[in-house]
């Protein structure tokens, strides 16, 4: 939606601003198909947000990309609300190798 979008765009400014950080884009899904479906469509559905953070200058070699399919829901799969915003990424962003040694030297000050 252009909403995602536009939320995808400023994550990306926020994040270029902090280019030691790594970025994984996880991928979630109700549980309505099969677990090997489910597992399939979180992994396409990850791998198009991150096609979107690199087509608008996020450098690809800090994303990594991971499926969760069904197994980590938030909100009950039982209803129909539930399922919506279970369908969604999440974003798990930390320090790379430098920036940790970078603290590591910092603390030992």
């Amino acid at each position: 939606t252009d909403d995602s979008k536009a939320s995808l765009d400023k994550l990306v400014n926020v994040l270029n601003g902090y280019p030691d950080t790594t970025i994984e884009v996880q991928g979630h899904t109700d549980s309505k198909r099969s677990e090997a479906y489910n597992q399939t469509l979180s992994v396409d559905r990850a791998n198009v947000v991150s096609r979107y953070l690199g087509s608008n200058n996020l450098n690809a070699s800090r994303v990594t990309i991971k499926g969760f399919g069904e197994t980590i829901p938030k909100y009950d799969n039982g209803t129909a609300d539930g399922r919506t915003q279970n369908r969604r990424v999440e974003f798990l962003i930390s320090a790379n190798e430098k920036m940790i040694a970078e603290a590591k030297k910092e603390a030992s000050k």
